[in-house]
């Protein structure tokens, strides 16, 4: 098939690579210049995808790489919808599915069974009431008769190498069943294993939902790690107690927050959605939302509280920050709590050293490796990147701030 994908990030880079891999052509759009150019010198920005990947896929003449939106009116078989679906102010932001719909919709012919499918993480009913609408106005066809629309939510998880693009299992949905049928026999070529849903909106609220039971499961942890320490109850005992239960029970840890794609944002389009539509508020994910937004002052707290105990202020005191990327592994800093807590330390006068070996690269003023950790009044841990010594820092370092559980028990430990 000729496919064309609108995005290059981290969602649409890998399906990209599995619909090569496929046999399909495969026309690339990303709007960002630099990042095309990257991507054409097989440079690749997205940690999932080698340049090695690249370079094949380049080498085979069946992925292209444009930023000239013209390309979006050419003939296609397969378009699909990769573009972020971010916050703004605190609101979702459907800017870029708009844009692309607008521009794909330049490219649908009448009688050629186009598929238009969404994978950007959103509200129910945008597909339905707002992606449909748009393209039929624009393009003056008729969805489910002239070309087929579907939505199948991305479950990309950056970095993670047992379960890939090729392996997760698949939701598809489709406007009509004969669009969900296309839309299957499609997906059906770059992935291992396709569930079908009953409608376009329950495969946007599985979406949501998945990443909601997350953010909602370490709100809990992170508020009951506050009340553990106040009680002076060891909650990284009981969690290793707890998980010894072999039905019933999931294991989630605390941390400084959330960050990422996902968990800051996807249970605002749920929780907005809810107000908007039914004008109520969703309370279980809005506490959550709270809680875990809290999550880096209290860390601070707690910094600061340890530092008082050894008879020094946090004002002037010199602190080693390792990881500013939201997640083990990573060089993704989006929506990230470190980075937060960091500022907020910064703003109390501390002075802050902030080390990330993956980050290093593209962030500024970021060490790729930490001096000694003598050299620190703390050492506080944000990700746990397996490049840090762990052991040799609690071995130099005169106080550590654990807030990911994973430092040697030693007495200069504190775990959050």
């Amino acid at each position: 098939m000729r496919v064309l994908i609108a995005g290059q990030g981290y969602v649409g880079l890998p399906l990209a690579m599995a619909a090569v891999r496929a046999g399909h052509r495969v026309v690339a759009y990303e709007p960002d210049g630099e990042r095309c150019r990257r991507l054409r010198e097989a440079d690749s920005y997205v940690k999932d995808v080698p340049c090695r990947q690249l370079r094949t896929a380049l080498a085979s003449g069946r992925y292209l790489p444009v930023s000239d939106p013209a390309a979006l009116n050419r003939g296609w078989d397969v378009a699909v919808i990769a573009v972020p679906t971010p916050l703004r102010d605190g609101m979702p932001d459907l800017g870029h599915v708009r844009t692309a719909g607008s521009l794909l919709a330049r490219g649908l012919r009448r009688g050629q069974g186009q598929i238009v499918i969404l994978e950007s993480t959103t509200h129910p009913g945008t597909t339905r009431k707002a992606l449909v609408p748009l393209l039929e106005e624009e393009s003056g066809l008729t969805a489910g008769e002239d070309f087929h629309a579907g939505y199948s939510p991305e479950r990309i998880d950056p970095g993670n190498r047992e379960w890939t693009f090729a392996n997760t299992p698949k939701v598809i949905s489709g406007l009509t069943p004969a669009c969900t049928a296309r839309v299957r026999d499609f997906y059906r070529t770059v992935t291992a294993t396709v569930h079908e849903a009953g409608t376009l909106e329950s495969a946007e609220l599985a979406k949501i939902l998945e990443n909601t039971f997350r953010h909602v499961n370490i709100a809990l942890v992170n508020e009951l790690a506050r009340f553990a320490h106040t009680l002076g109850i060891d909650l990284w005992d009981a969690l290793r107690l707890a998980e010894t239960k072999p039905f019933g029970y999931m294991k989630f840890t605390p941390g400084p927050g959330v960050g990422g794609h996902c968990l800051p944002v996807d249970p605002v389009y749920l929780s907005h959605h809810v107000r908007t539509t039914l004008g109520e508020s969703f309370r279980f994910v809005e506490l959550a939302q709270d809680i875990n937004e809290q999550q880096p002052a209290y860390v601070v707290r707690r910094l600061q509280d340890g530092l008082n105990a050894r008879g020094k202020p946090l004002k002037g005191s010199t602190i080693a920050a390792l990881g500013l990327s939201y997640k083990a592994g990573s060089a993704d800093v989006r929506q990230s709590p470190a980075r937060v807590a960091i500022d907020i330390l910064r703003a109390k006068g501390a002075i802050v050293t902030v080390v990330d070996p993956h980050a290093a690269a593209t962030e500024p003023g970021i060490l790729g490796e930490m001096n000694p950790a003598g050299d620190y009044d703390a050492v506080l841990i944000l990700t746990a990147h397996p490049e840090f010594d762990l052991g040799k820092v609690v071995a130099e370092a005169p106080y550590v701030l654990d807030t990911r559980g994973v430092a040697p028990a030693a007495s200069s430990v504190e775990r959050l």
